[in-house]
């Protein structure tokens, strides 16, 4: 099973670009972020065309994501822990997989500048909340895969210069804590799984040439449960979609798991 995941960065202005995806990597299952749409404005009737069925909780003109996939899903939104949070930032799919099945959720998770205000307290609440809500999911022993834009650098090696973004919510000491306190539950951050090597980023500011210059950061992930890390074959960062014309400042990542074993 191929899964990928994007922050696109307005699905109404990058459809080609969405639609471009599909139809060359094929994934079966595509997290999206940041659709800055509601869910009436979602491109759904192109994406459907090409095979796709389109789970999507949108907002208008802020958050908004989405799960596509090939085959008919089930679906829950919105991150349990706060009824009072209306914002989109949470989806959670149970995705046939033969006869049985793998939990994929897309996650937008808050940006939290400047760090000195509600904003960076609302990103470590939403933090505490995925990690509570993390570790149910992993009492239920299924492979799970917990996809989307972290918003969080995890190390040094994750960014270009580690000085510039020293103050900054992606990458202050507690974020990075919190972050390792969701894979210390058990699970894989997928990249890392596979290579220790740095300078792999997901994501180049549209600003100071950061794309030309290779200045970029990995924020983009995809965790894995012990049943969906055991089935890892190959983690993808698809790096040349960053070249296109009037691109997201994100690119997609993507994995392969295994077929499943026969009981």
């Amino acid at each position: 099973m191929r899964i990928a995941t994007w922050n696109v960065n307005s699905v109404r202005q990058r459809t080609e670009h969405l639609l471009r995806y599909l139809k060359d990597v094929a994934p079966d299952v595509l997290c999206l972020q940041e659709l800055k749409c509601v869910d009436e404005a979602f491109p759904r009737m192109e994406v459907e065309d090409l095979g796709y069925n389109c789970a999507v909780h949108g907002q208008k003109g802020f958050n908004g994501v989405a799960i596509l996939a090939k085959v008919p899903i089930e679906v829950t939104t919105g991150l349990p822990g706060d009824e009072a949070d209306t914002q989109a930032r949470y989806i959670e799919a149970i995705v046939p997989d033969g006869d049985g099945i793998v939990r994929i959720a897309s996650i937008y998770l808050p940006n939290g500048n400047p760090p000195d205000t509600d904003k960076y307290t609302y990103k470590l609440g939403f933090m505490e909340r995925l990690e509570a809500h993390a570790q149910y999911l992993l009492t239920l022993e299924e492979p799970t895969v917990l996809a989307g834009d972290y918003n969080v650098i995890p190390a040094p090696r994750d960014c270009h210069d580690p000085a510039v973004w020293a103050g900054d919510a992606l990458f202050l000491p507690e974020t990075r804590a919190r972050y390792r306190r969701l894979l210390n539950l058990g699970l894989t951050d997928a990249l890392r799984a596979t290579t220790d090597d740095s300078g792999l980023y997901t994501f180049w500011d549209y600003q100071a040439g950061a794309w030309q210059r290779n200045k970029g950061i990995r924020i983009d992930h995809l965790l894995l449960s012990p049943q969906a890390a055991d089935r890892l074959t190959s983690v993808t960062i698809d790096k040349e979609r960053r070249a296109e014309d009037k691109p997201s400042d994100h690119v997609p990542i993507r994995l392969e798991l295994a077929p499943r074993s026969p009981n």
